[in-house]
């Protein structure tokens, strides 16, 4: 299945559902980059309801062209701080977005984004909302926004800090500069680096990958990692009972346990749902 509205499209790769940015030449996020990435993100809510026989079980964010995106489209900005109230109208544009990068994270399965080369400001702020974020050598990210007098607000700088720790996530926005691959994962920012050959076949297989995997307890262990990093361990402690013991009603566990107690160990499969 594929979603052909540009400049943000669907594609369907088995049980992965891949998001596709493509808004030639540099990936720019415009009005109607957003809004189709508004669109394509609430398609993406449904397609992975658990209740929906063919759901998608992995999402993977990927993008056409050179650069994965040169950034927002600076003339958006000139549009809203040259209206009327323009205070409210940024405000609107920055919630309307956040809503979008809250409900693609809150995603029940597993979120992959690759990166394959320059990724800046919204693209790196939609990256660090995923759950893994794999990076190819030659990637490198940035927050740039001082540059038009701005900070990021779709939710870049307290996802750096979660990852990264507040001094880092100050450093990479107050400073503007980009980073490269390598230095982010060595922050923690970035989970993989891979090589440049063969970098989108090594992506799509780590979505088919966990996409093979326990979908609902995949699903559980986002609820209780997401409530330890905003409320603390103690409170995903609480989580642990009703978030893990609904697993053991689930096929996934009664299919593994049953495989593993007739084939041993490294041998027990499961289905997957």
């Amino acid at each position: 299945m594929t979603t052909t509205a540009a400049p943000v499209r669907i594609e369907r790769d088995g049980d992965v559902a891949v998001l596709v940015l493509d808004n030639p030449p540099l990936n720019l996020f415009d009005a109607a980059t957003f809004d189709a990435l508004e669109a394509r993100v609430a398609e993406l809510v449904a397609l992975t309801d658990p209740g929906r026989p063919d759901r998608a079980r992995a999402v993977l964010v990927r993008a056409e062209g050179k650069v994965v995106s040169g950034g927002v489209d600076v003339a958006l900005f000139a549009d809203v701080a040259e209206g009327p109230d323009a205070a409210r109208v940024g405000g609107d544009l920055w919630a309307r977005l956040l809503r979008a990068v809250q409900a693609l994270e809150d995603l029940p399965v597993p979120t992959v984004f690759a990166a394959h080369g320059l990724t800046l400001t919204a693209a790196f702020e939609i990256a660090l909302a995923c759950d893994l974020l794999v990076a190819a050598e030659r990637a490198s990210f940035g927050l740039v926004e001082i540059v038009v007098g701005l900070t990021p607000s779709m939710g870049g700088p307290q996802r750096l800090a979660e990852r990264a720790g507040s001094a880092r996530a100050k450093e990479l926005v107050l400073t503007g500069e980009r980073y490269d691959a390598t230095t982010l994962h060595g922050w923690g920012v970035v989970n993989r680096v891979l090589p440049t050959e063969g970098f989108a076949e090594a992506a799509l297989a780590l979505a088919r990958q966990v996409a093979a995997g326990p979908t609902v307890a995949h699903a559980a262990t986002k609820t209780i990692v997401a409530t330890a990093v905003r409320e603390g361990v103690r409170a995903a402690d609480d989580v642990v009972p009703a978030a893990s013991g609904a697993l053991f009603a689930t096929e996934d566990l009664r299919g593994a346990v049953a495989s593993f107690l007739a084939d041993g160990p490294g041998k027990a499969t499961h289905r997957g749902r």
